[in-house]
């Protein structure tokens, strides 16, 4: 099947270029992290397991129900499957969905401390990046931790002692927060290495967060 006639070829086509760009942007190694995209109502397609990142072709790209049955692709998605069709299920404004182990953000994961607004570009997920409690990866419970932590307005939350979950409006929004949430992450780890970081009041960051949306349009 020439890849040109793979169903839904450009949103997996998507998926193969930004699970490139996890590894060019230091979001992830290896084959670690995920992403997915809202196809329709009733499907998702999903990054492969245990692919490395270079070597995923469109037609690898599990297209999944949102009960979890594979209808496209020979290759097994991605073990975080679960995680993913809870947020697409309690979140309908969802419409991608990127999950990393980024170093600075994920030290946060670990710590289980929040990540506030001492920047800025917080602004792409909330007033702050809030932490989810731990559970075992690839189950159902960390869908269930991951939906709670998000609540119906953040973009973003911290999977406690794994890594960093994004969800927005397409897997293009999702992957742009999560650029964010690692460079905010950053931020203020350096600047707590130096001092006490100034935080933003929530309602400077929900006056950003208009002029964010409007950028663009």
């Amino acid at each position: 099947m020439s890849s040109q006639n793979v169903p839904y070829h450009e949103t997996r086509s998507a998926i193969c270029e930004y699970g490139r760009s996890l590894l060019d942007d230091d979001l992830t190694t290896g084959t670690g992290g995920n992403l997915s995209a809202r196809l329709d109502e009733d499907h998702v397609a999903i990054s492969p397991s245990g692919i490395p990142y270079a070597d995923i072709e469109p037609a690898d790209v599990p297209v999944v129900r949102t009960d979890g049955t594979v209808v496209e692709g020979d290759v097994d998605p991605s073990t975080e499957l679960p995680m993913h069709l809870e947020v697409y299920d309690q979140r309908p404004d969802v419409g991608g969905v990127v999950h990393t182990h980024s170093p600075y953000a994920t030290t946060f994961a670990s710590l289980g401390e929040a990540i506030p607004a001492s920047h800025y570009l917080l602004a792409f997920t909330g007033s702050e990046v809030p932490v989810a409690e731990y559970e075992t990866h690839a189950t159902q419970a960390l869908g269930d931790a991951a939906v709670e932590a998000l609540g119906e307005d953040y973009h973003a939350t911290l999977l406690r002692n794994h890594g960093v979950l994004t969800a927005d409006e397409s897997l293009e929004d999702a992957y742009t927060v999560a650029l964010m949430v690692e460079y905010c992450a950053r931020i203020h780890y350096q600047a707590r290495a130096i001092g006490d970081p100034e935080i933003l009041p929530d309602a400077e960051i929900e006056r950003l967060q208009g002029k964010l949306d409007s950028y663009g349009q």
